[in-house]
């Protein structure tokens, strides 16, 4: 009888809980999808191939990385926005998606039809120029730039990316002209900025570290708050006299919107305990990229701070959609 009343306590307790909860109870009951919007061997592959295995071990079932590249990562999105709010289908997304729909339509509402786990991980980017130029400090650089307005022309890998919005929030923060020269990838530049035809970029200290270590280019400061690992010699950009300049590109986890609080939070749980294995944690800074585990409260807010400042960074630098 006993076992009965316990019984009959906890089916009325989900079901007051209502549907949500009961598919929190027995979850997970199948393989995990991670969908990830690029292809194999990027950024957002490495960090979904880090985390899996550990939410496999601790969830009971296995996460499958499912790699969906195209359309500049919206095709993954899209699936995952129409996807059954269940947690059996998750997409790793990063700082590039929040701009892609401020300048582009999309067949999805990324603060509609998502619903935030975690922030993930955070690599800083680096500020570095043509080793030939009399330029060592962000002073200086902002000097140069005064002194020789129009002449230095940055390096992107394209319109409307991270690279471009986050050199042109240095650019209005100190108050310079910078030239945009556009690439279709980071590495496309590299011939540029090594013969000085592009005098500078700010990309990701991991895309720069092969041209930082051969002096190829020269790294001036980095956008994290405080100093990365990879280049423990070099200032931020707060301690070079930028006060409150901070650019990530970021990776994060979303679940189809409606999924259930419980599952939501699970899943961020198993995150942020997956980045404080020491594996994971130093494969991620091998990379120059700092685990985060932010709960998801947090990181709807931090996703809504971002889509703020990069769409003010659009209107003041006139950038349109493609």
């Amino acid at each position: 009888m006993k076992l009965a009343a316990r019984t009959a306590a906890a089916i009325l307790a989900l079901l007051l809980l209502g549907p949500g909860a009961a598919i929190a109870q027995g979850y997970p009951g199948r393989p995990i999808r991670f969908l990830v919007p690029t292809a194999p061997g990027g950024g957002l592959d490495v960090v979904a191939r880090l985390v899996a295995p550990s939410l496999t071990e601790r969830l009971g079932k296995t996460v499958v990385v499912d790699n969906r590249p195209g359309a500049s990562g919206t095709i993954a999105l899209e699936i995952v926005a129409r996807a059954a709010p269940d947690g059996y289908t998750l997409v790793i997304m990063s700082a590039s998606h929040v701009i892609y729909p401020l300048l582009n339509k999309t067949g999805f509402d990324l603060f509609r039809d998502f619903a935030p786990v975690s922030q993930i991980a955070a690599a800083p980017y680096v500020l570095t120029v043509y080793p030939q130029l009399p330029i060592g400090s962000v002073s200086e650089f902002v000097a140069y730039a005064k002194a020789n307005p129009g002449t230095l022309n940055y390096a992107s890998s394209g319109l409307g990316t991270l690279q471009q919005l986050a050199t042109e929030l240095f650019a209005v923060t100190v108050g310079v002209k910078l030239v945009h020269v556009p690439y279709k990838g980071v590495g496309q530049a590299f011939p540029d900025l090594l013969s000085g035809r592009t005098q500078m970029t700010m990309s990701s200290v991991a895309a720069m570290a092969p041209l930082i270590r051969s002096k190829g280019v020269r790294p001036i400061a980095v956008t994290t708050e405080k100093r990365t690992a990879m280049l423990p010699e070099v200032p931020t950009m707060i301690e070079a006299g930028v006060p409150g300049f901070v650019v990530t590109q970021w990776h994060g986890l979303l679940a189809p919107a409606g999924t259930p609080r419980p599952v939501v939070e699970r899943l961020y749980r198993e995150i942020a305990y997956a980045l404080k294995r020491p594996e994971v944690a130093s494969r991620l800074a091998a990379d120059g990229t700092e685990g985060v585990g932010s709960p998801p409260q947090r990181f709807a807010e931090y996703m809504k701070s971002e889509r703020e400042q990069w769409a003010k960074v659009i209107r003041q630098a006139g950038i349109g959609g493609q």
